[in-house]
């Protein structure tokens, strides 16, 4: 649960290429992942692939028809994109892309990081070492005691206070870090107030704190995108604090996600007779971190710092070609046609059993980058299911 520096730096993927974009470029950016079966693993390979939106917008029609994509793609308008823009300039939010700066960089280097976050507030905080402190809905006085108390203190001694603005051991834990600093996730858009009885806290820390969603202004969240917000929470993170967790709950989720992530995740030991510690316990059981005091999670985090505020996790990447720049034949992807031949290969070795994409050079004998073509063909066509970790498989 709470995985070594040699297992964090595996599953850590290098960061997208970053340059400041303009107005031309950001609008560019927000088509191409509101465009069909652009997911944020095509979204980063598109721009990997083509060294830009504008260019990657272009090359989608011929990329989608050569994958086997039968109908033409529909590619989001330009007038469907500035509209959005403009819902988000009212409410005084502002899209954040992975491949610009002030982007989280713990965010950044996840497996599957969400192409676009909207912003709102401090976004300064983003780029600070963060801990997300999160729990039960229903937390006990005593446990959203503790939540004000290690937020305090663990603020207090540099770390932003990140959570899900949720009732209970969230709202205890944004409240006590106003002043030091606090990251609220949304599940919906930042215009969307849930709870409702914590619409003053929202409107606090979008004025002291930073708001931050995968979704756009005025989107209303259902059941499944709680889950989403949790990886976004526990991503932006050095770790995560479990205060109190039934056995099956939203906060053991983010657990779980944490752990896929290679973030720490501590938990604080509860009475064994009390629901709310049930899914505490048995994470200390399972291999988190045991915690009684902030100084634990300081010191555990303390060696991680130093890597945490280097830029991306690491050395400052060369940033992409600028979109008013004509890119060189070598990056003009649609160039870089993959024969039928070849392409026939590579799916007689995919199927629906997930298969590592590299142990698909293996058995095909293809390139890396000739595989990489393909599999953006067959994406934008619908055809490829991509299951994170380097796992793809075709589609039923």
């Amino acid at each position: 649960m709470a995985p070594s520096h040699e297992t964090r730096t595996r599953l850590t993927p290098a960061p997208l290429p970053q340059a400041p974009l303009d107005a031309a470029q950001r609008l560019a950016c927000l088509r191409l992942i509101r465009s069909d079966n652009v997911g944020p693993v095509t979204f980063r390979e598109l721009i990997n692939h083509f060294g830009g939106a504008e260019q990657a917008l272009e090359a989608l029609p011929e990329l989608s028809r050569r994958g086997g994509r039968r109908q033409a793609m529909r590619i989001c308008p330009r007038d469907v994109a500035e509209a959005e823009l403009e819902a988000a300039n009212r409410i005084g939010a502002r899209p954040l892309f992975t491949i610009e700066p002030g982007y989280p960089p713990a965010l950044a280097v996840v497996d599957v990081p969400p192409p676009l976050i909207y912003v709102k507030g401090n976004t300064g905080h983003l780029t600070r070492p963060m801990l997300a402190i999160v729990g039960a809905r229903n937390g006990s006085a005593a446990g959203q005691k503790l939540a004000r108390l290690f937020a305090a203190h663990l603020g207090a001694a540099g770390f932003v206070i990140a959570s899900g603005l949720a009732r209970g051991i969230d709202a205890a834990a944004h409240d006590a870090a106003l002043a030091t600093g606090t990251v609220a996730v949304l599940a919906g858009g930042i215009d969307n107030v849930y709870p409702p009885e914590n619409a003053r806290l929202q409107d606090t820390i979008g004025a002291r704190g930073c708001l931050v969603t995968e979704n756009p202004p005025g989107f209303v969240p259902r059941a499944q995108d709680f889950p989403r917000r949790n990886r976004i929470i526990s991503g932006l993170a050095l770790g995560v604090l479990i205060v109190e967790a039934a056995r099956r709950s939203g906060t053991l989720i983010t657990a779980r996600m944490a752990g896929e992530q290679g973030r720490e995740v501590f938990a604080i030991p509860g009475h064994p007779l009390d629901p709310r510690a049930e899914g505490t316990n048995a994470l200390i059981k399972s291999g988190a971190t045991m915690v009684t005091e902030p100084e634990d999670i300081a010191g555990a985090l303390a060696p991680m710092l130093r890597e945490a505020l280097s830029p991306a996790f690491g050395v400052p990447p060369e940033p992409p070609p600028r979109s008013d720049t004509p890119l060189p034949d070598s990056m003009r992807g649609v160039q870089h046609q993959v024969p039928d031949a070849d392409r026939e290969r590579l799916l007689t070795a995919l199927g629906p059993a997930p298969i590592d994409i590299d142990e698909l050079g293996r058995a095909t004998g293809l390139s890396a980058r000739a595989i990489q073509i393909a599999l953006l063909e067959l994406a934008l066509a619908g055809r490829l299911e991509r299951h994170g970790h380097q796992l793809v498989s075709l589609k039923g």
